[in-house]
């Protein structure tokens, strides 16, 4: 078997029997006061597994408009902001090799809504943990257009989470 191949069960087996080495608790702006999320990174042997939980999102009553919000790794280390932009401690997407987008090591695939619930699990080799901690994770007001640059024309910054280990438990 190829090592690099999980299979659905043993990604779900690390989800369900470990602590994760980080996490992030997402809390939307005064805007958005509705929105809480959980982001979830476990150290797997070449890749990282991506658990993101949220809840309170906008929900949009037209059928071709429902919910796709942009998720995101950002470079800055606080959930700070101004007037004109809650997040602005968040700063711009993590992309430590300057890659264009969507190629950053920070994007990461869209939230899709379901009643102001999203879920989403993936693999990455984008980054390792030790790589994000301190940083950002940002869910955006639009879909990503994963062409526009800098940021995929994602929208404005409607939650925010800091990404910190968490302490084993003895």
């Amino acid at each position: 078997m190829n090592q690099g191949y999980y299979s659905q069960l043993d990604v779900l087996w690390t989800v369900f029997s470990k602590q994760p080495n980080a996490t992030a608790h997402v809390r939307g702006s005064e805007k958005y006061p509705d929105i809480k999320g959980v982001v979830q990174f476990y150290e797997r042997q070449n890749n990282v597994l991506v658990v993101v939980e949220m809840m309170g999102l906008p929900t949009a009553e037209e059928t071709c408009k429902k919910g796709i919000y942009a998720c995101h790794i950002h470079e800055g280390e606080a959930c700070s902001g101004n007037m004109q932009d809650p997040f602005a401690g968040a700063r711009m997407h993590y992309n430590p090799a300057g890659c264009q987008h969507p190629y950053h090591a920070g994007d990461l695939p869209p939230l899709f809504e379901n009643e102001g619930y999203a879920l989403s699990v993936f693999l990455t080799n984008r980054f390792r943990i030790e790589d994000v901690l301190g940083k950002t994770i940002i869910v955006h007001s639009d879909v990503d257009d994963f062409h526009t640059q800098p940021s995929g024309n994602a929208g404005e910054k409607i939650a925010c989470g800091e990404i910190v280990p968490v302490r084993m438990v003895m």
